[in-house]
């Protein structure tokens, strides 16, 4: 699979199975993530991963999944990730792209697990001091996001959106993701006028 065709193929996941990542397949997603950009090469990133079942629970109790869909966008047990990654900056690394190269970084980790057949989920709703505690994180680092994994139980597509961009699951499950259209938002040369 090519990069172009994963960047299509790839949707946000909220239901696992139960199954175990390898953790060399976790590692292989965090050295995916330290090869990202990084404005200046400051390299302000760094990465736990947390696949211990006595912590998962903890984690996952910190964190808000799906807002448009209520409960429902909320896994569920026997649907809970199987592993997080906690995304954090090195306070100590000054840098004044820290967000841009947080993103590039978990940008690559979502591409990475898609490839590897494993689901992923960028989560930025987290409760921040609540996790650091828990965690025990010193304190020259904070979280900025969770990305939670896991390999998919559930099917996700991505359609054009029509009036609306709230995702939404159907019926059968399957969670829809509307994206704006591409000549809704490609301007060449200059602004169009609408």
């Amino acid at each position: 699979m090519d990069a172009i065709e994963a960047i299509k193929k790839r949707r946000t996941i909220r239901r696992f199975l139960q199954d175990p990542i390898p953790f060399n397949d976790l590692k292989d997603l965090i050295d995916a993530a330290r090869l990202a950009p990084s404005g200046g090469n400051l390299q302000p990133c760094e990465f736990m991963v947390i696949d211990d079942a006595n912590l998962l629970e903890g984690v996952f109790s910190t964190l808000a999944w799906a807002a448009y869909l209520g409960q429902e966008g909320k896994p569920k047990e026997g649907e809970k990730p199987v592993a997080y990654i906690v995304v954090l900056i090195n306070k100590e690394k000054q840098t004044s792209t820290p967000y841009a190269d947080v993103s590039a970084a978990i940008e690559n980790i979502l591409l990475s697990a898609f490839a590897k057949g494993i689901g992923t989920c960028w989560i930025g709703s987290v409760q921040k001091e609540k996790l650091t505690q828990f965690l025990n994180i010193p304190e020259n680092y904070s979280i900025q996001y969770v990305v939670a994994l896991g390999y998919p139980a559930e099917k996700a597509v991505v359609e054009e959106e029509h009036g609306s961009l709230k995702y939404w699951r159907d019926e059968k499950g399957v969670h829809h993701v509307p994206k704006r259209r591409i000549d809704d938002i490609l301007h060449h040369n200059k602004i169009r006028n609408f």
